[in-house]
């Protein structure tokens, strides 16, 4: 399942990332978003979603959100 499925306000573990871009794998990195972390689906918008990952609030685009699998 990846975050565009994800109900608000429940913690998931991030499983895996799925995506050949390398620069989007370090912008990810960078945010502490990667396989093993916890994440929270803070609420769903209409571009994508608004994400919480360690201390951080992040709003990232539906394209983002379907690569992220949880």
């Amino acid at each position: 399942m990846n975050l565009t499925k994800a109900e608000e306000g429940k913690e998931y573990i991030i499983q895996n990332i799925e995506t050949d871009d390398e620069e989007l794998n370090a912008f990810l990195f960078s945010l502490g978003c990667y396989s093993g972390e916890p994440i929270t689906v803070v609420s769903h918008l209409k571009g994508g979603c608004v994400v919480s990952i360690k201390d951080g609030r992040y709003n990232i685009d539906s394209q983002l959100a379907e690569a992220i699998i949880i």
